[in-house]
């Protein structure tokens, strides 16, 4: 695509782990330096109560890491479509709604494109997975209505909306010769979406690109669904989860699945939560695994524990095993993790992903020997077991992979220049 002048729009992808931002100018990347000259921004906001302040990205993990009492919040993007959206949080002695603290990390990743820029941005093309919410159309629609309105808080006077696989097809067309059929599979922090379009440098001189695209698809499943699962299997027993009581009873599992969730990790450390877990604590027998967890809560290191698992869902997928420190919840506790146990514990989300795909094949009529080309993109779809299971249903479709985590991004500056300008 031949640029004279810059675009007058953006293209924002709001990750659910990471967030980007694209615009096209003549002799540049399509990406904006968002921090310390990397182009993607962690969807992360940390709230400082001993600074009183507040920073996002990886300033906001470093600050957490770093010991600073405060409230970390990572996964913005999977309250959306959720029930938490109409609720409120506790932050820095203060009831801050849901709504409010998100548009709190819009503001600054617009500010932070503009600073790169040297510009203003009133128009943007937001990404969007194909189902903010499976099986329930009005509350997809409702989802996407709300981060409209967030958008538009943040300063943003114009804003539409497009497929996240769909972008990054576009950001893909800028590279090929000769006509595609391609599988955009784009596999985030919270969903898996399929798209298959037809591609070629003559069909990207198209306005309407409706008769390209035969079949998009998706499902509420991405890297922070496997994180849980690898959690849940491999890390959560070692602080009670599934033991027993004494009364015979199993341990409530409800606070573990809290815990193994991101966007759901701050609500084990309510007062409810310490007051029945006292209680649990004398009725347990595995007193010790409780002691690891009382004091995973006391300290408010759930979000520590989830990093360290992430981190290990990442190793697990070039190598055989990984060892885990943990001594924050017991001096010299490891721990080792096997890429079969992580297996085992995603089998059925990874079952779920190619049934998704078997469908949107077949709804599209077209079988598998007729798709050239597989585009991979989204942090998750370098889980191996994902790819292996992608590549059994197309066994003939060639794999490309670029930047996992920017082409969406990029996709999106494309958008925004075709419906903008």
């Amino acid at each position: 695509m031949f640029l004279a002048a810059p675009a007058r729009a953006c293209g924002i992808d709001f990750g659910t782990s990471n967030s980007t931002v694209g615009w096209l100018r003549p002799n540049h990347p399509p990406l904006l330096a968002l921090e310390d000259g990397h182009a993607t921004l962690p969807s992360v906001i940390f709230f400082n109560v001993e600074e009183n302040s507040t920073s996002v990205g990886r300033a906001a993990l470093n600050e957490y890491l770093a010991g600073y009492e405060g409230r970390l919040m990572r996964a913005l993007k999977s309250l959306l479509g959720s029930s938490l959206m109409e609720g409120k949080t506790e932050v820095q002695g203060r009831s801050l709604p849901y709504m409010e603290l998100l548009s709190q990390f819009m503001v600054e990743l617009k500010r932070r494109a503009e600073t790169a820029a040297g510009r203003s941005f009133d128009q943007a093309v937001f990404g969007r997975p194909v189902f903010f919410v499976d099986d329930d159309a009005a509350a997809d629609r409702k989802a996407e209505a709300t981060l409209e309105a967030i958008a538009r808080a943040s300063g943003f006077k114009e804003v539409c909306f497009q497929y996240e696989p769909i972008a990054a097809a576009y950001h893909y067309e800028r590279q090929i010769d000769r006509e595609e059929l391609v599988l955009v599979a784009d596999i985030g922090g919270g969903t898996t979406d399929f798209s298959l379009i037809r591609l070629s440098p003559q069909r990207a001189r198209n306005t309407d690109r409706r008769e390209d695209l035969l079949a998009n698809g998706g499902v509420h499943i991405g890297g922070t669904n496997f994180d849980r699962q690898l959690s849940l299997a491999g890390v959560m027993p070692l602080l009670g989860y599934r033991s027993m009581l004494k009364r015979g009873l199993d341990m409530p599992s409800s606070h573990y699945m809290n815990l193994a969730t991101w966007h759901t990790i701050n609500q084990v450390y309510t007062r409810r939560t310490w007051a029945e877990l006292q209680e649990l604590y004398l009725d347990s027998q595995a007193p010790e695994a409780l002691d690891r967890l009382l004091k995973l809560i006391r300290e408010r290191s759930g979000h520590w524990l989830a990093i360290q698992v992430e981190a290990a869902k990442i190793a697990l997928s070039d190598g055989e095993k990984v060892t885990l420190n943990l001594d924050k919840l017991t001096p010299n506790l490891q721990h080792t993790l096997t890429r079969l146990e992580f297996e085992l514990a995603s089998a059925q989300l990874v079952e779920r992903i190619g049934t998704t795909l078997s469908t949107l094949l077949a709804t599209a009529g077209v079988s598998h020997e007729k798709v050239d080309t597989v585009f991979f993109t989204g942090g998750a779809s370098g889980v191996p077991m994902v790819r292996e299971r992608i590549a059994s249903l197309l066994p003939q479709a060639r794999r490309i992979e670029e930047d996992l985590f920017g082409s969406i991004g990029a996709g999106l500056a494309v958008e925004a220049i075709r419906r903008f300008g």
